[in-house]
């Protein structure tokens, strides 16, 4: 699923001649905390409710404020892991989105992406998830793939990104369609794989967390 399709479409950006007072207002409607604003199909930034509430004069308009995340955003057809690692990351409830012009499309909100997180057919039902780090050299998801198809599994999903514990490494998260890792760890570490985390139906991680842990604990769900 990509940015483009989770498009909010009942949320419209603010104006640069919007007063902070309609601002405040709109983000108490779509309960969110922060809203886009535009200026000639522009993207220019966020008005976040927590800077707005400072001000002294509601009759402001939205260009005689500061805004801020100007260059946080993402393009239409980025997948939508990337919208969470990019809300994650600026600790942001909207993430907006450019096309090739960079022109404003519109926001994602993190209640939209949480709700396409759990329509991922991968993440529904039984299975576990392995976390795995490894020098970027090394990465071979072709070889992964056969050393887990060999204990009789499958790779359902997976998602590479940094590894923020060791910035030479990556971090590879696997979903699986089994519930029983112990014969797959076994293989994978006697291949110098290094496995960090692990999760199984009923189970917590060992060490770390997923995106789906990661986003939830972000809500505070």
């Amino acid at each position: 699923m990509i940015a483009e399709e989770l498009i909010n479409q009942m949320i419209p950006p603010l104006k640069v001649y919007d007063t902070v007072d309609k601002a405040l207002r709109w983000m108490e409607e779509f309960r969110v905390n922060e809203l886009a604003v535009a200026r000639n199909r522009k993207y220019i930034g966020l008005a976040t409710e927590v800077s707005l509430i400072e001000l002294n004069d509601r009759n402001l308009t939205l260009e005689q404020v500061k805004l801020e995340f100007q260059d946080v955003h993402v393009m239409h057809f980025q997948h939508f892991y990337d919208v969470m690692e990019v809300a994650i990351k600026n600790k942001i409830q909207v993430v907006p989105v450019l096309d090739e012009v960079q022109e404003f499309m519109g926001i994602i909100t993190i209640n939209d992406t949480l709700a396409a997180f759990g329509q991922m057919s991968a993440l529904q039902g039984q299975g576990s998830i392995l976390v795995l780090s490894m020098p970027e050299r090394d990465y071979s998801l072709s070889q992964i793939s056969r050393l887990i198809e060999e204990e009789s599994a499958k790779i359902l999903s997976a998602y590479v990104s940094p590894d923020e514990l060791d910035p030479y490494n990556i971090k590879l998260t696997l979903k699986l369609n089994t519930t029983d890792l112990s014969r797959i760890i076994a293989t994978l570490e006697r291949f110098e794989y290094r496995i960090t985390a692990q999760f199984q139906d009923g189970s917590k991680y060992d060490v770390g967390r997923d995106r789906l842990d990661m986003l939830l604990k972000y809500l505070d769900i």
